[in-house]
């Protein structure tokens, strides 16, 4: 086995970014109610913060154009991908006005709260961090909603699901 070693920089990045791959994470998309109807991205960079106060963060990107959007956004909700949800993550990932198709109901702060996740943790913006390339999202959680599932996973550029030992 050959092992690589490198310093992070421009000549790197592909690299970088795919030594990064090497660790699997949780899929998710990340809602929010705008002025020109629900928004919604498929999210990778999720992950719990503090239990007290409750605290999460995402970090959308800062070429995105759906980067200002969510950093302004009050509210936003992530949902937590079950492993038959494949479909919608997909079509998140590229088209985030594209509700063409989903289901979704407003919850309590009009946010789109999208059926059938793992988890879905409904957020008020609590701080956002400059991040480099992509801004840090800390979210207070309000709510959550959550059942039992497998969950969708994303590895090395490729989603895929949960083998148990």
């Amino acid at each position: 086995m050959t092992e690589t070693r490198f310093t992070p920089c421009a000549e790197t990045a592909r690299d970088f970014r795919d030594a990064l791959g090497a660790y699997g994470t949780g899929v998710t998309v990340v809602t929010a109610m705008t002025a020109d109807g629900p928004l919604a991205m498929t999210v990778n960079s999720f992950s719990s913060v503090s239990l007290e106060p409750p605290l999460v963060l995402w970090s959308p990107a800062r070429e995105s154009s759906r980067h200002d959007p969510f950093v302004n956004a009050d509210h936003f909700a992530v949902h937590v991908m079950a492993e038959d949800q494949l479909a919608l993550a997909r079509q998140f990932a590229s088209a985030g006005l594209n509700f063409e198709g989903v289901t979704w109901e407003p919850d309590a702060n009009a946010v789109p709260a999208l059926p059938g996740c793992l988890a879905r943790f409904a957020c008020a913006r609590h701080a956002v961090h400059d991040g480099g390339d992509h801004s840090i999202v800390i979210g207070r959680v309000l709510e959550v909603t959550s059942r039992p599932g497998k969950g969708l996973i994303f590895k090395r550029g490729q989603f895929g699901g949960f083998v148990g030992l």
